[in-house]
């Protein structure tokens, strides 16, 4: 505690506050020191670790295969992503690429957006709950529970799936199961007008999220900020139209979804009733995507019907030899819900990966927390961290 000024008989200290890593408003096991002048935040300091699991480490140790349940605990809200990302390094890594069936990778695709819908239903209600808005967060995780019923069907799992391997997949895919993904996209569209009404051009939300936490884009760009945390701030910038993979060069050249960036009106929402890069900015590139990503599984769900099953000979005949080149190296990133995630992988020749490193996007733009903080009020800051919607178990993997 320090002096800062003396106006008078009027003198104002400064505190140095913990924020977190208790604080559930701090998503996870994150510590904020934060030092104050009044209501007023001078700084705000990340300190990070306390959830460290050593996975690049665990990785060295074990096989490509074996790897698949450690990615699925550092975004254990976009697990299907972190198992697509690691299998598609695996597999440039081992030389699988031209044996990957299309229906494998329509089915990839499908299950990415159906995560993301999921992932961002999460970050949405928790975000409204942050901001008091208990009845949003209800209704989000209504949604998001018969997500993650699919999922469980799909693979026993609601949460770490360990779904996606290098080659294929861990269990066979259930055909049974598209007519009830079909059921919840129907579904999931009126649900999609419903949150919009409740919060996003909710009045009181508008005014706890305008002109809070500002990032200019030349700032976001300095920092490597990705995802929404970017295209919050009106650059485009998405690896699903940049750098495609899966499918997704097939449905950008059909049109079937479209990129969201902050100062889009197409949607008949008034981005003016914010500043760009602000939490609202940030909190509607997220809800918009919902939509985008509702399209794009029922697009799979059309082409599904249309592939023929897959032989797997091509890929049986592959996997007899799960070994790469000595010095053969890949790196990979996909567009998970919070940016750009990638992996490094390097081989030796041997039946587990040499090197492994992973650049998740979470610790990219929790970076920037510092910088966008400073002059907010304290109850702001809950809405700022919030907004940035970071997983720890990728910051601290």
């Amino acid at each position: 505690m320090a002096v800062s000024e003396i106006h008078g008989d009027v003198r104002t200290e400064e505190f140095l506050l913990n924020m977190g890593p208790q604080h559930p408003s701090t998503h996870g096991v994150l510590r904020v020191v934060i030092r104050t002048d009044g209501e007023i935040v001078l700084e705000a300091t990340s300190h990070v670790g306390y959830l460290h699991r050593c996975f690049e480490k665990c990785a060295e140790n074990v096989t490509y295969k074996q790897v698949v349940p450690y990615t699925d605990r550092m975004d254990y809200l976009a697990a299907m992503h972190n198992n697509v990302a690691f299998s598609l390094g695996a597999e440039r890594l081992l030389e699988w690429e031209e044996f990957i069936p299309r229906r494998t990778k329509i089915i990839r695709t499908l299950l990415c957006e159906l995560q993301r819908i999921a992932s961002h239903l999460m970050s949405l209600g928790t975000y409204g709950l942050d901001l008091g808005a208990i009845t949003f967060f209800l209704h989000c995780f209504r949604e998001r529970e018969r997500i993650l019923d699919l999922f469980e069907e799909i693979c026993g799992q609601r949460l770490n799936y360990s779904y996606v391997i290098p080659g294929g997949f861990a269990y066979p895919w259930p055909d049974s199961i598209n007519d009830k993904i079909r059921d919840f996209c129907v579904f999931f569209e009126e649900r999609i007008d419903e949150y919009n009404q409740l919060l996003s051009t909710n009045g009181i939300f508008i005014e706890r999220t305008r002109d809070i936490g500002v990032v200019p884009a030349e700032l976001a760009i300095n920092y490597g900020c990705t995802g929404p945390m970017l295209r919050g701030s009106g650059l485009r910038r998405d690896l699903r139209f940049d750098q495609p993979y899966l499918i997704y060069d097939e449905l950008i050249e059909q049109k079937v979804f479209k990129m969201i960036v902050a100062g889009d009106q197409s949607y008949g929402f008034d981005w003016n009733v914010g500043v760009l890069g602000d939490c609202w900015s940030r909190y509607m590139i997220r809800a918009l995507e919902l939509e985008e990503s509702r399209k794009v599984v029922l697009h799979c769900l059309d082409l599904l019907e249309k592939e023929p099953v897959d032989s797997h000979d091509l890929i049986k005949q592959a996997r007899r030899a799960y070994k790469a080149k000595k010095g053969q190296e890949s790196y990979v990133r996909v567009e998970n819900p919070r940016g750009e995630l990638g992996y490094y992988i390097v081989s030796d020749g041997k039946a587990n990966p040499y090197r492994v490193r992973a650049r998740g996007p979470s610790f990219n733009n929790l970076s920037i927390l510092s910088d966008i903080s400073e002059g907010s009020m304290v109850a702001d800051l809950c809405a700022i961290i919030g907004s940035i919607d970071i997983v720890l178990g990728e910051v601290d993997r």
